[in-house]
């Protein structure tokens, strides 16, 4: 018979954490709560209580809420942004231009269920919280990553202007993703059509 598994340890800033410890449920359960009801709304007793820590070591970890908020930020940007929205895509178009339009085929799955779907983050947070708060400048931050990674497409689509198209494109997620949240399913689906229409507006002039 043998014993007990030791538990799973990973380097998180040069130090070593077991997975699955406090920290870990802490951020799980603001996770989940942040993701669907934003940050006003949840309270740092509710967090406590529904990850099952004493509220001394939540603040051992996170000085703050608004540090735990940060920090759901940045795992929202690797689960969603990455995970999500940038891999999901590239995998399903085998050049970048179907790569840019496979980002509305991953959305067109995310907004037909409801238990995935959560709308985003970045926007409901900068909204909540606006622009000048230290959240509100993650958010926007956060979103510059998507444009990035928008903008690299257009690059090596050869697209004219890539940062000006990541803008307009971006208009287009940010709009499907409201829609969507309004009760519109078939959001990604009409800004695909327009997101096409963009694509040509900016191809480069033929030699």
């Amino acid at each position: 018979m043998t014993g007990p598994s030791a538990p799973a340890v990973r380097e998180v800033g040069g130090a070593r954490r077991e997975v699955g410890g406090a920290r870990d449920r802490i951020l799980a359960t603001a996770y989940r709560l942040f993701s669907r009801r934003g940050v006003r709304d949840v309270g740092v007793n509710e967090i406590v209580s529904a990850s099952g820590v004493a509220k001394a070591t939540l603040y051992q970890h996170f000085r703050t809420k608004n540090d735990l908020v940060l920090a759901f930020l940045e795992q929202r940007e690797a689960e969603w942004t990455f995970a999500l929205v940038e891999e999901e895509s590239r995998v399903r178009g085998g050049t970048p231009e179907e790569q840019l339009l496979a980002i509305f085929d991953v959305f067109d799955d995310l907004f037909g269920d409801a238990d995935r779907f959560d709308g985003c983050s970045f926007i409901s947070i900068l909204l909540e919280l606006g622009p000048d708060s230290a959240a509100g400048q993650a958010c926007i931050a956060h979103l510059a990553t998507i444009r990035s990674i928008v903008s690299g497409r257009a690059e090596r689509a050869g697209l004219t202007d890539p940062e000006g198209f990541a803008r307009s494109w971006h208009i287009l997620m940010k709009g499907s993703i409201i829609a969507a949240v309004e009760g519109d399913t078939a959001a990604a689906r009409r800004a695909q059509r327009m997101a096409q229409l963009l694509i040509e507006d900016h191809r480069g002039e033929p030699d």
